[in-house]
């Protein structure tokens, strides 16, 4: 598809829904200064290109008894393609991994695994991530604290 190119309105709708997904387009047209039509169409545009992927409901992990979160940098033996697809397949289905990325430098993954106890990480390493096959090194971080933590794009940034 096509780039998408953002104008100041595009960038207010996406902060706008960034912030509040749920909002009716009355009011997002409202905020945005345009009527409720012309908005609705612009939405519509940028789910279309791409640049708006979906919706969905923050939930709070802690709640959820689940207050472990855990930073699992991974080393690979070998950095073949289909070594990399294999492992990315095996961590898109484990319900643990919330997010998966492949890192430049020492490590070649870097993820972020929520758990309910450190009881619950060791089966998770024991049960899934060692049992890998080309899993060379685990190195776990588990995060204190929560500094910073967002789900928004810095859109006033955006160069498109």
């Amino acid at each position: 598809m096509a780039e998408h190119r953002l104008d100041e309105i595009d960038r207010r709708i996406i902060q706008t829904l960034q912030a509040d997904g749920r909002m009716s387009v009355q009011d997002l047209a409202s905020r945005v200064g345009l009527s409720p039509s012309p908005c609705a169409r612009r939405v519509r545009l940028l789910e279309d290109a791409g640049v708006i992927e979906g919706y969905v409901a923050i939930v709070n992990q802690e709640k959820l008894g689940l207050p472990v979160s855990v930073f699992a940098s991974i080393k690979l033996e070998r950095q073949r393609e289909e070594e990399l697809d294999r492992f990315a397949a095996a961590v898109s289905r484990w319900p643990e991994v919330a997010d998966c990325y492949l890192m430049t430098g020492q490590r070649d993954y870097l993820l972020r695994i929520i758990v309910s106890d450190l009881s619950a990480y060791e089966r998770f390493l024991k049960d899934k991530l060692t049992r890998l096959d080309n899993v060379a090194s685990i190195e776990s971080s588990f995060a204190l604290g929560k500094v910073k933590h967002s789900h928004s794009v810095p859109v006033e940034l955006a160069r498109v």
